[in-house]
């Protein structure tokens, strides 16, 4: 399932919290790092990780359908380490975000820098469509078609762009991280059984396959919202939800019976059935052109292959990838094999604390490095 002709930034999950529990250590100087970054042309490496003292490099790379994407590589710690090929990582971002997402706090509780002084060779993905992966070969972000994609692409195109790319820049399998959407895409690809053979194992942080538990009424009234109608009556391709239009969506969501705003940081969805399906386009004649069947097939998440290990890390205090869903995943999985695969439930987490909280190293990052030295 999925939607087209907006920004995957701000619609596919409108508010990417679902709660957050813990705190960004120093986070008024990294808004203020964030803000300086959005207000100037200086990059990711010029104005985040350089200034860390971590060695930064960029590339782009081209998606099949003709997005230009950027990453950026942190190729060794700070102390640079001993020569040689070091393992390396790709960090999948969620919605609402980039690959700041792994940066933002500082490095001893930031992913990327955490896994680079292991000893590990750290790409940063940014998806399309978001400030550092804004370009396309024909295409301008003016051009309605430019948005004209959902998240079936970022499954079929983005990821294996970045895997391959990382896959043949290094001459090695990878390990993967995704949080939240970008375990989504990760699960969709795999359960196809693409991408497997260039990974060494997955670890999916808040994991996304399932939303028929969420517990906040707002994120219902925002999946339903979302299907199209509400922001194609409102005539916008890019949306922003500082704008007027997210204003005047916000407007709307929140007159909806029962809605309490007040929880809208604790939720948001793009799926209305509760289940992974490809994209739905519309009417069963188009599904049927595209697909050959009348609705629009679901991605079988036991289809997944049993040897590929994988880690799934959620929280107890996550309204988007409540602990009831990602139980049903579990059950995709329960024939999963039994050394490949590890669940650790951290009760006190919610959906953002696996990525900005301060006792995110100690809580998550130790036993995922692990999990990554135990399948290398």
């Amino acid at each position: 399932m999925g939607f087209r002709c907006f920004n995957w930034r701000f619609v596919i999950a409108f508010v990417l919290s679902m709660g957050f529990q813990g705190e960004l250590a120093g986070a008024h100087g990294r808004r203020q790092l964030v803000q300086s970054l959005e207000a100037a042309d200086d990059g990711v490496c010029t104005a985040v990780v350089s200034p860390q003292g971590y060695e930064c490099r960029e590339y782009e790379v081209k998606t099949q359908d003709g997005y230009i994407l950027t990453m950026h590589r942190i190729p060794q710690g700070r102390g640079g380490g001993s020569a040689g090929k070091r393992q390396p990582v790709l960090l999948q971002h969620g919605v609402l975000s980039d690959g700041l997402t792994w940066l933002l706090n500082p490095p001893h509780q930031s992913l990327a820098f955490v896994l680079a002084d292991k000893g590990f060779d750290v790409w940063i993905t940014h998806g399309r469509g978001t400030r550092w992966s804004r370009r396309h070969e024909s295409l301008n972000t003016s051009d309605t078609a430019y948005w004209a994609w959902s998240w079936d692409e970022l499954a079929s195109y983005d990821l294996p762009a970045t895997m391959g790319f990382v896959f043949q820049k290094t001459g090695q399998k990878l390990h993967y991280v995704g949080h939240s959407m970008g375990t989504l895409t990760a699960l969709s690809a795999f359960s196809e059984g693409k991408l497997v053979d260039k990974i060494k194992s997955a670890a999916l942080l808040s994991p996304v396959a399932y939303l028929t538990s969420m517990t906040t009424t707002i994120g219902r009234a925002a999946a339903s919202a979302f299907a199209g109608e509400m922001l194609g009556a409102l005539g916008v391709a890019e949306f922003d939800p500082k704008g007027a239009v997210g204003t005047k969506f916000l407007e709307l969501v929140c007159a909806m019976p029962g809605v309490k705003c007040y929880d809208l940081m604790a939720s948001l969805t793009a799926f209305r059935r509760g289940v992974i399906t490809k994209y739905d386009h519309g009417s069963s004649t188009a599904n049927m052109a595209a697909y050959g069947l009348s609705s629009p097939p679901e991605y079988h998440m036991s289809n997944i292959p049993h040897h590929l290990p994988l880690l799934l890390s959620y929280g107890g205090g996550d309204m988007l990838s409540d602990v009831k869903d990602v139980q049903l995943l579990l059950n995709d999985l329960s024939n999963h094999d039994a050394d490949k695969l590890e669940a650790r439930l951290v009760k006190e987490y919610a959906h953002l604390d696996f990525v900005m909280g301060v006792t995110a190293e100690q809580v998550v990052y130790d036993g995922l490095i692990a999990f990554f030295d135990k399948h290398s």
